[in-house]
């Protein structure tokens, strides 16, 4: 399988376009296991929690849950407008078919850590929370899922990264 390189939310963008981009860290995952995109939790108003950590967590379970469970056109509606601009729902569907088949059924999902930061490598400026859960498939018996979340202009948290490794 090709190696690609990746740097951060735009990076994974690009990988849906078949760049190869190198990292500030060297890092590097498989075409297969990486991917982006989007689902939403709300800041403000109406949240249990305005804690951005909470917030980014809720819409990286909500996202991981659809994913779990095939919905993979959904995931596309609720991307950032960045992410839709970058590839069709068609195609999104199609790459993350690819990526999450061949693992097979969750058996389980454990938060590892959450990160908040507002200066990701190769991503614009912005608000992110990078949230690690330990996974198990039925044909990976141990992975790590980071699911990067950011602060739409809206005031919505939208998934916009996901790599498994």
């Amino acid at each position: 399988m090709k190696s690609i390189r990746l740097a951060g939310i735009l990076t994974s963008l690009t990988l849906l376009v078949g760049a190869d981009i190198g990292t500030a860290k060297g890092a590097t995952t498989t075409a297969n296991t990486t991917a982006v995109m989007g689902a939403t939790a709300k800041h403000g108003k109406g949240a249990r929690s305005t804690k951005p950590e909470d917030l980014a967590q809720r819409a990286a379970e909500s996202w991981l849950k659809r994913a779990d469970a095939g919905k993979y056109g959904e995931i596309w509606e609720q991307s950032a407008k960045v992410f839709k601009g970058v590839i069709s729902r068609a195609r999104w569907e199609e790459t993350i078919s690819g990526i999450r088949q061949p693992l097979g059924k969750l058996s389980s999902r454990k938060l590892q850590s959450r990160q908040y930061s507002e200066n990701l490598p190769g991503a614009p400026e912005g608000k992110y929370v990078v949230v690690k859960f330990d996974t198990v498939f039925e044909h990976k018996p141990w992975a790590v899922e980071t699911v990067t979340s950011m602060l739409d202009p809206d005031g919505v948290w939208r998934v916009s990264g996901y790599v498994v490794l």
